[in-house]
């Protein structure tokens, strides 16, 4: 059967055995950590948790995978899914800036789900389990995957979600992890492009809310049961991406192929933006950091604001610039203003700043009403710049006696790759405060034992860290 050439060459990638840099294997470590973090402290918010929760009251799946910081062993597909919604629920864990942005950490689910689900099938047999060398190993592959996919290829553009781009890096390394060879990859990738494209309607306003922290996970999920179904046989759709008459490309993009602008590699986990500092979308984090550097300037002259003049990129206008009401946390850590009313205010930000109760201050709809928010085309230059991949935004603010500060313009948010020894400390702290939220203190004590030892911690099995998190 022909194969698509990219079905090939993200299949042959993923098959193959690589020994990754120190750079890459070190960065995946902290995002190992960071989403396990960010897991933590979503499994407090009860939105979230309802989302976890086994479908079937009480199921407990004793070959099946665990979901982190619940006490919940589910089948993996729900390990996956569950794993996923509690990484991405805060909008903290990292990203990756291209002309298709995404969150790789949507990966990890499935990665985690996929390797203590093969490993107890392995011990079963009295095969060695999976390791966490394993585990980075899947995670860099996938976080590639998905950020090189997304360097050329715009789905919003078109009105699509970026999920769809997490689907399939999740499907090949499910696949690879759960014992497949490439015919089984290249089947259950074939199968994710099948699946065609979410609307990105709920990641925008009016409609933004909580799916836009699921859909992720939801991708991932699904990418898995694709795997499944490859192991036992299902043959691939081999033309999925260029049949002249029914492939995706003609359907769905006018014609226009998909391609990979550069080899894959490890270049997206060594260039990997981490949100060290502050939750909320990506496109905004430089502007909010911004308005925390003013806060003392400004905060004793709250009510003689006339005007704020906020710059930025093209794409961060289509995707957080809102006016009006915001009716959901998950609106609001999507939207530029507000993230930006935060840090004049409060000087700060964290999770809890998206709740209903926080929103309730009328300051900060009367400041977001004095925003006016302007392209910059160096600010859009230097975001589509591979080079660059800046994420700027500048603000100043004009008082009603004609004053006003000086402008203040951030190139990159702490914690991208420009500014990673910058955001250790960042890292360091939030890894703790996350940590603390949902695991006891004997618990996280241990977790932060085994990230500070790297090198002996990469041979512990799969199994044995996960039973850390088990709450």
């Amino acid at each position: 059967m022909n194969i698509d050439p990219l079905v090939h060459e993200i299949a042959s990638y993923v098959d193959a055995d690589e020994v990754w840099g120190e750079e890459a294997t070190a960065i995946a470590w902290l995002a190992l950590f960071d989403s396990l973090g960010c897991a933590m402290a979503s499994t407090r918010v009860p939105e979230c948790m309802a989302l976890v929760e086994p479908i079937v009251p009480e199921l407990t799946v004793r070959s099946g995978a665990h979901i982190p910081g619940t006490t919940y062993c589910v089948d993996p597909l729900s390990a996956a899914f569950g794993t996923g919604c509690l990484i991405r629920w805060l909008d903290f864990s990292d990203t990756w800036v291209a002309l298709e942005t995404g969150h790789p950490s949507d990966h990890i689910g499935t990665i985690l789900a996929a390797a203590e689900f093969e490993s107890k099938r392995r011990k079963a047999q009295g095969i060695k389990p999976y390791t966490l060398n394993c585990v980075l190993d899947a995670m860099i592959k996938a976080y590639e995957i998905q950020g090189v996919l997304g360097l050329t290829n715009s789905l919003s553009d078109q009105g699509y979600d970026h999920a769809a781009f997490v689907r399939v890096p999740s499907a090949a390394v499910a696949a690879k992890l759960l014992g497949g060879g490439y015919p089984h990859i290249c089947s259950a990738l074939s199968h994710a492009w099948c699946d065609g494209h979410p609307l990105r309607v709920y990641r925008q306003a009016p409609n933004a809310g909580s799916r836009k922290s699921w859909a992720g996970p939801d991708a991932s999920a699904r990418g898995m049961r694709l795997a499944f179904l490859a192991l036992r046989g299902e043959p691939p759709c081999g033309t999925v991406l260029t049949d002249p008459r029914w492939g995706m490309e003609a359907i769905q993009f006018g014609g226009k192929p998909f391609t990979l602008s550069r080899p894959l590699g490890s270049y997206v986990m060594e260039n990997l933006l981490f949100k060290a500092a502050y939750p909320g979308v990506v496109h905004a984090q430089t502007a909010l950091e911004a308005a925390i550097n003013m806060h003392p300037l400004v905060v004793g002259r709250i009510n003689d604001i006339e005007r704020i003049d906020i710059w930025t990129y093209a794409l961060a206008i289509r995707i957080t610039s809102k006016t009006g009401a915001l009716n959901s946390p998950a609106d609001r850590d999507h939207c530029l203003q507000y993230m930006v009313a935060l840090g004049l205010l409060r000087g700060g930000l964290t999770e809890d700043d998206y709740s209903d109760a926080a929103a309730s201050d009328a300051r900060i709809d009367s400041l977001r009403a004095k925003m006016v928010v302007h392209e910059d085309p160096r600010f859009t230059a230097g975001f589509l710049d591979p080079a660059v991949r800046s994420c700027a935004n500048g603000i100043q603010i004009t008082y009603r006696d004609g004053t006003m500060t000086r402008r203040i313009d951030i190139e990159q948010p702490v914690g991208h790759a420009r500014r990673r020894a910058e955001g250790m400390p960042y890292f360091e702290r939030k890894l703790r405060h996350n940590l603390a939220l949902g695991l006891s203190p004997q618990q996280a004590t241990r977790v932060l034992d085994v990230f500070s030892d790297r090198d002996k911690c990469l041979q512990m099995s799969v199994t044995d860290f996960l039973e850390l998190f088990i709450c």
